[in-house]
């Protein structure tokens, strides 16, 4: 098996795209491991960004795209989730408040400074400073950019991760997903749940009449995204419910495993951490996130994360997943 299916070796540089006025997402290639979108809103006294990058030089030139933009200060930051690829520049947005769900905050923290071994190629992550959000949420805040309404709204089930959040312009009909979506890679739900992200999508977001939508990583789509993700991750469950009604093991299942429409997704290895979920949900239980093992109560089933990743290098030949952050 082979990691992100890339067409050269080096992604092509980061590029600006004005999806409504005033409004930008920051668009990534390829959008493969620890290479997610960004977005801002520019207002007339500030900005307001979406998310922070992976390594220091990516969130430099995101802040340097920004200065070019508008001459404004980025005065406020969200997180839409924990993951690092969306919060280890963090500490680089000075002055800058950065906003979160209070388990971003735990989740940033539990995970700790950036490490590429023994899972991913080499990353050059340069000097982080773990910086958390410090103005946190339970259910969801409203910031103001001028007159643009944003809602952050925390989804309220475990989808990608158990911290996920959104950010709805509703005048403009703009939806900022963070990793609920992903365009042209593959999803990853090992630290959030299979289930939960399918109800995420078919309730909370399908329902929101969004026109455009930026997702955590990709080029920017319509509504269609939602359905090619939804269909995604009902291939995950029934490939879980068959791999377990024959006593196969995730690894084992993802290895018999046709993903067929789903082959050219970028980080097909990601399956093996689905399945790792999908089997734990099938175990019964609600879902619950703890650290780097998240326990399923129930029906006793737990995912170790850092097996599940073992487990994914495994899938991809015994090598670490390419990364090209």
């Amino acid at each position: 098996m082979s990691s992100a299916r890339h067409d050269v070796a080096t992604p092509e540089p980061p590029r600006v795209e004005e999806v409504s006025d005033g409004v930008f997402a920051y668009i990534q290639p390829d959008g493969s491991w620890w290479i997610n979108n960004t977005g801002f809103l520019a207002g007339r006294r500030g900005v307001i960004s979406v998310d922070a990058c992976s390594t220091a030089r990516r969130t430099r030139a995101y802040l340097d795209t920004i200065a070019k933009v508008t001459p404004q200060p980025v005065r406020t930051l969200i997180n839409t989730h924990h993951h690092g690829d969306h919060t280890f520049g963090n500490h680089l947005f000075a002055g800058a408040t950065i906003v979160g769900h209070e388990a971003t905050r735990t989740g940033i923290l539990e995970w700790g400074e950036p490490r590429s071994a023994p899972h991913w190629t080499d990353v050059e992550w340069g000097d982080v400073v773990l910086e958390p959000p410090f103005l946190t949420y339970t259910d969801g805040v409203t910031l103001w950019c001028d007159e643009l309404r944003a809602e952050v709204r925390h989804v309220g089930l475990p989808a990608h991760t158990t911290n996920d959040s959104i950010v709805w312009l509703p005048e403009r009909k703009l939806l900022f997903s963070g990793d609920l979506l992903f365009n042209g890679g593959t999803p990853f739900l090992v630290q959030g749940s299979v289930a939960g992200a399918i109800q995420v999508l078919e309730e909370v977001v399908r329902p929101l009449g969004a026109e455009t939508i930026v997702p955590g990583h990709g080029a920017v789509s319509g509504p269609g995204l939602i359905d090619d993700v939804l269909g995604y991750l009902r291939f995950v469950q029934d490939a879980a419910l068959d791999g377990r009604a024959a006593g196969l093991t995730p690894l084992e299942t993802a290895r018999e495993l046709d993903l067929g429409p789903y082959s050219d997704l970028l980080d097909p290895e990601r399956i093996v951490g689905n399945l790792h979920r999908a089997y734990a949900e099938l175990a019964g239980g609600e879902r619950v996130d703890v650290g780097f093992v998240d326990v399923e109560p129930g029906g006793g089933g737990r995912v170790d994360v850092a097996a599940a990743l073992d487990d994914m290098v495994a899938y991809n030949g015994g090598h670490p997943l390419t990364c090209l952050a």
